[in-house]
């Protein structure tokens, strides 16, 4: 692929980020991170997407994130991280590891995005 493709594909996945179509925008992803496996780019467009792949797949993480705990909030007081991986890996949507979890938990409680408290293995509510 010419790098003048491989760029209009990057900027085409960081304007569905900014749509917030965070899926379609990992696939677009995913393809071009096995072009780059084949092909000689520099390495400042190959450092941008893989940190735009990371950023991408972090702000997905936290959107279903969230929106798991929203639900749950409704019902319980607090839930462990163990059982809200399970409830969120049961879905099907992604399967963070727990470190994982508790790591986009704590980014959500930064940008204000959920307001609750972590008191050890637990997210109170």
């Amino acid at each position: 692929m010419i790098i003048e493709n491989f760029i209009k594909q990057l900027n085409e996945a960081r304007e569905l980020m900014l749509q917030e179509k965070y899926k379609d925008a990992i696939k677009i992803l995913e393809k071009l991170k096995e072009i780059e496996k084949n092909n000689n780019y520099n390495y400042d467009l190959i450092h941008q997407l893989y940190q735009l792949d990371s950023n991408c797949r972090s702000v997905y993480n936290q959107q279903v994130i969230l929106n798991h705990i929203k639900r749950l909030s409704k019902d319980k007081s607090s839930i462990s991280f163990r059982d809200l991986n399970q409830v969120i890996q049961k879905a099907g949507e992604i399967s963070p590891s727990e470190d994982t979890l508790r790591k986009e938990v704590e980014l959500l409680i930064l940008r204000n995005l959920l307001t609750c408290k972590i008191e050890g293995n637990h997210l109170l509510f």
